[in-house]
């Protein structure tokens, strides 16, 4: 968020908007869920992926295709931390 309170899109170390992250909290600022997104690249559409929850009581919630099947969506949590890691892989083929 900035700092106005607006959506920000937060760029991967190459400068894309590839993988999306978001996050969702209680008013105390317990983490939710995570959620993170990976496109396929243009011209191709997703036909499968998955993902992975890593750390210590870490739950993948679950994962499915983008509504435009450009890409794999994942959800996790993870209790008692500020965040999850959470790998996220799409199968892609051509349009």
């Amino acid at each position: 968020m900035s700092a106005e309170g607006e959506p920000t899109v937060i760029t991967h170390a190459e400068g894309g908007r590839s993988t999306s992250s978001v996050v969702a909290f209680t008013k105390s600022g317990q983490v939710l869920f995570q959620r993170r997104t990976v496109y396929c690249p243009p011209g191709k559409k997703v036909i499968g992926g998955g993902a992975e929850a890593q750390g210590n009581g870490a739950i993948l919630v679950g994962g499915f295709p983008t509504p435009d099947s450009t890409g794999w969506i994942a959800l996790g949590r993870q209790d008692g931390y500020a965040s999850v890691g959470i790998s996220v892989y799409a199968i892609c083929a051509n349009a």
